[in-house]
């Protein structure tokens, strides 16, 4: 269903080469975004109290990664996410009438359109706490949990010289972040197994006809172009993963996108409360970064991000901080610690743009309990 070395080969091809740097400065990055990365798991712990005093340290690797570094790792991981479901569909059409060749070609297609999008997304990516993928000769990771933190030195590099920043200051404070993440899932340990259910979950319930799959690949279309199948023009074009779906998968990601705008929130909160203290230049780096998160880098990159539902992840950003800012401001960073209880201590869609809901529904007398928004 997918040639993933096919991914991986068009991915690396068509990436763009990072910025230019001599092999000592190349060297001299990578020591110190390991060097923050060590440094950041005090502070984001103090911080956030999430793990206790006296407790071990996370056990996950930092790995500094080039762009292509990353491609391999995430091609890894969607092959293990969606393992089951290309399983089940390739059972399906193997059934079919000259499905065996219909696969190989199909594959090969889809393999260059992944390869595609990665390459896209590989200039972009900062960091990312790597919890799905497994763990490899290439890939090592967390003996308890199997994440790994990655830390795209050219693409960092790339910002702060954009930017025209403190590199030293810029590089802490992307570590601050991804530390976050880190922190995030090797405290809580329900978490990587609540996320890759509800992921699951939503791939399980992909329609597989491909009648229903066409003609929702259609209305992606035409709503990205801007025309209705009235001809009437419409006001704002829906994400491709906003269209492709299911009821059912609706509900799953609404529930999906209340724990990324969290995490994301968590993370940028986390990281602009420790900055004051670590980062002498934070202030001047959050406002040009912010910036730069909305303007994008020009027409075809803003309509990608569109198509890709990565506009989506900004406004995780901005309405998970929101929420986090005005919980721990109205029952204090013990109070809202109180979301990484269970699964049903997290924020439902609607609680995240309502924080007072949350707060009334899990700091009520009687214990936390589950009411979906």
């Amino acid at each position: 269903m997918v040639d993933w070395n096919l991914a991986v080969a068009t991915a690396t091809r068509l990436v763009r080469p990072g910025p230019e740097v001599s092999r000592d400065e190349a060297r001299a990055v990578v020591a110190e975004l390991r060097r923050h990365a060590r440094t950041s798991e005090e502070h984001v712990r103090a911080f956030t109290r999430m793990m206790p005093e006296g407790a071990p340290l996370p056990d996950t690797p930092v790995l500094v990664v080039d762009r292509a570094g990353w491609v391999r790792a995430n091609v890894a991981g969607f092959r293990e996410l969606l393992g089951p479901l290309l399983a089940k569909m390739q059972d399906r059409r193997g059934a079919a009438p000259a499905g065996a060749v219909l696969g190989a070609v199909g594959g090969k297609v889809t393999g260059v359109e992944l390869g595609m999008l990665l390459s896209f997304l590989a200039s972009r990516v900062l960091g990312q706490y790597e919890t799905f993928a497994p763990v490899g000769p290439d890939l090592p990771g967390s003996p308890a949990t199997g994440g790994r933190l990655l830390l795209v030195a050219p693409n960092i590099v790339h910002v702060e010289r954009e930017l025209e920043v403190s590199p030293h200051d810029f590089r802490l404070w992307v570590c601050l972040h991804e530390e976050t993440h880190r922190t995030q899932f090797t405290a809580v340990p329900w978490l990587r197994a609540h996320l890759e259910g509800e992921i699951q979950a939503f791939l399980g319930a992909t329609e597989m006809e491909p009648g229903a799959l066409l003609e929702r690949l259609r209305e992606a279309v035409q709503s990205f172009a801007g025309a209705r199948p009235d001809g009437e023009r419409g006001d704002e074009a829906h994400s491709f993963v906003e269209l492709v779906q299911s009821p059912e998968q609706r509900e799953i990601l609404g529930r999906l996108t209340a724990v990324m705008s969290l995490l994301e929130g968590h993370a940028d909160y986390v990281m602009d409360g420790v900055g004051p203290d670590v980062v002498p230049t934070v202030a001047e780096i959050r406002e040009k970064f912010q910036q730069r998160r909305a303007s994008g880098a020009g027409r075809l990159d803003a309509a990608l991000r569109k198509l890709l539902g990565l506009d989506a992840k900004l406004r995780q950003y901005r309405d998970g901080e929101r929420f986090v800012r005005a919980v721990v401001g109205e029952v204090g960073m013990d109070g809202f610690n109180r979301v990484w209880t269970s699964p049903n201590t997290l924020p439902t869609k609607s609680e995240i743009a309502r924080p007072a809901d949350w707060v009334a529904r899990v700091h009520r007398k009687g214990g936390p309990g589950r009411e979906e928004g």
